[in-house]
């Protein structure tokens, strides 16, 4: 697998220390859960998404083995504890709990963009896609598109952007530039590194914030051998999700400059989202957090042996995504999607068809109770 850079990404993953995966039922984020039966392989989720019993039991499991301390209001306790981590993982002076990734979002804009309304982001992005404009209507706020069906914009088209609003007749100035990636919309494409690079420094120098829509970052890593911390780096925030791959009943971390992030519980409050306890979704997070990227490469070299077995049988055909991450595309011969969905799940894997009538299949840590021969051989016995 020549795109993943794996000495690379074992670099990563040496910071981290190896710790137990839990049986999980799954869902694709975005889309309506799906029936996973407990101990199978999903390829339809980032992570695993625990049923209650599955959360609870895991909850109680951690809670025995760790001397956890809750929360009051979404501080201190293990709350703490994990912002510290992430924090540190990202190299940022601070991070901040959120309850959702879409408030983790629109407070890191909104007080970075201040006085300067003026907000440069991707067309495809969840900000500007997915939130019911609310940082429009919340935070008049205005969103300047870039990149209309692409995961990446140019900083040819930034500049260009802030040539016109410099020549505008009343000043509004750019006060922030946000970008996502991994992109979802885009199945995971990944934002091109190197035109980020360049737009950060046209930022800095321009005196613009820049804000990492990170909820897939550690996804990103795995497939890049570019640290969270050098991504980051480029960026005054970063938010990363709790849930998707961290496997959360739900959570986000928001992380930046500390004179930021040290009064953004504030913010949080006034928006709704000062939540009274949130250890539950932190103990989670924290477990999966310790040996991730260790357990997610062994899945990720799982997933491309596979790909590799698949490949060499006639009856699939495998699309990567271009510049891509967890996401390939699989069509079958001779069998209608939803048929061979269920003899899958007969031998213990759950797939989604897709709108091509194929399948979209996302890599996470599920492929770790199994290995790449037994996943081909299952693939193969569905076809019949």
């Amino acid at each position: 697998m020549n795109h993943l850079r794996r000495r690379n990404f074992l670099k990563l993953s040496s910071a981290f220390s190896l710790a137990p995966v839990f049986a999980a039922n799954a869902f694709t984020t975005e889309n309506p859960p799906v029936d996973v039966p407990p101990a199978t392989v999903n390829f339809v989720s980032d992570g695993l998404v625990l049923n209650a019993a599955a959360y609870s039991q895991l909850l109680a499991d951690i809670t025995k083995k760790k001397n956890l301390t809750a929360d009051y209001y979404s501080q201190n306790g293990c709350v703490e504890e994990l912002e510290t981590k992430m924090a540190n993982l990202l190299g940022k002076e601070a991070a901040v709990f959120m309850p959702t990734g879409t408030l983790a979002n629109h407070l890191a804009i909104r007080t970075q963009a201040g006085k300067n309304s003026r907000v440069i982001l991707q067309h495809e992005s969840h900000v500007y896609n997915d939130t019911g404009d609310s940082t429009q209507i919340l935070s008049n706020l205005n969103l300047v598109p870039l990149g209309l069906d692409k995961a990446t914009f140019t900083v040819e088209e930034v500049s260009e952007v802030l040539k016109r609003t410099a020549g505008g007749r009343v000043a509004s100035k750019v006060g922030v530039i946000s970008i996502e990636s991994p992109v979802r919309r885009k199945n995971g494409q990944l934002f091109d590194y190197e035109q980020m690079q360049q737009i950060s420094a046209l930022a800095r120098t321009n005196n613009i914030k820049m804000h990492l829509d990170g909820a897939r970052l550690l996804l990103a890593s795995a497939y890049t051998g570019i640290s969270p911390a050098a991504y980051a780096s480029l960026f005054d925030t970063v938010y990363v999700s709790l849930y998707k791959y961290f496997n959360a009943a739900s959570g986000a971390i928001l992380a930046g400059p500390k004179e930021l992030i040290a009064p953004m519980y504030h913010e949080r409050r006034m928006f709704g989202g000062g939540l009274h306890q949130v250890w539950p979704f932190a103990a989670v997070a924290l477990h999966y957090l310790d040996g991730f990227a260790d357990r997610y490469a062994k899945a990720v070299n799982i997933a491309e042996d596979l790909i590799k077995n698949l490949e060499a049988h006639g009856a699939f055909k495998i699309e990567r995504i271009t510049n891509g991450t967890n996401i390939f595309k699989l069509t079958v011969k001779g069998i209608a999607p939803k048929t061979f969905a269920e003899n899958l799940k007969k031998n213990g894997i759950t797939a989604r068809p897709n709108e091509s009538n194929g399948f979209n299949l996302l890599v996470n840590e599920s492929l770790l109770s199994s290995n790449a021969s037994t996943l081909a051989q299952a693939f193969v016995n569905s076809l019949k």
